[in-house]
């Protein structure tokens, strides 16, 4: 007895005739570079590859546009079809949901151009933490383009570098790539006096004066950018 695929439901052809639209104008972007079927083929990719891991689906098809547009890019600066005029450094954690996503808004705002810096997770989580949205909130950096989303193999090999962030020996293996680990510790649960932070008397006293989740979010902001000041002044020459 045949059996008959059920229907695709109205939300399910909403999303296709969607993602189809974006692939259109992907294509004429991308024209003269890939193919409509290749473009089409990323996008669609894409979009599964979110909707695996996303908690809430309703802003899928704008990520989806974002991703796929960066893998594409990725894609043709590798094969030589577009140039790639400063240096490329995708920063991967595991989750993709604070620490990579903090020191990739952090250096595309201090680094003025000078470096085109992606974000990554090898197991992504399903949504941003709610603590790094009020640190860049605080800092006045823009989330648009900040959602967890998995490493793929054209951002890697566009890469100049690939910044890992305190995976250790669970980092994967990168082929012909230089890596680096910077054991940036992870900020969840940690408090201003954890981190260590050679502030003023005065200021530790403010600090103590401030609601406990105020804290809590300083904590983060200060773990994450002292590691990157560390690390990242030298990252033009070593890249």
């Amino acid at each position: 007895m045949s059996t008959t695929a059920p229907p695709a439901s109205d939300d399910q052809l909403d999303v296709t005739a969607v993602l189809a639209r974006a692939a259109e104008r992907l294509a004429s972007r991308f024209t003269c570079v890939f193919s409509t079927e290749t473009v089409e083929r990323y996008v669609f990719e894409s979009y599964a590859a979110l909707h695996r891991t996303a908690r809430v689906k309703q802003h899928l098809p704008t990520l989806t546009n974002h991703f796929a547009t960066e893998r594409l890019t990725a894609l043709a600066q590798t094969n030589g079809l577009l140039p790639k005029p400063v240096p490329e450094a995708p920063f991967v954690c595991v989750q993709n949901a604070e620490r990579s996503q903090l020191a990739t808004a952090l250096l595309a705002h201090h680094g003025h151009g000078r470096v085109h810096v992606r974000s990554a997770g090898f197991q992504p989580a399903a949504e941003l933490e709610n603590q790094l949205v009020t640190v860049l909130d605080e800092l006045g950096l823009n989330l648009e383009a900040a959602f967890p989303k998995p490493l793929t193999d054209d951002v890697v090999s566009a890469a100049d570098a690939v910044i890992t962030m305190g995976c250790g020996d669970a980092c994967p293996v990168f082929p012909g790539k230089r890596h680096r680990d910077w054991d940036v510790p992870d900020p969840d649960g940690r408090t201003i006096q954890d981190s260590g932070s050679p502030r003023h008397p005065r200021h530790r006293r403010r600090a103590r004066d401030r609601p406990a989740r105020r804290d809590h979010h300083r904590s983060r902001r200060h773990l994450i950018r002292r590691g990157l000041r560390a690390r990242s002044a030298p990252l033009g020459r070593r890249l």
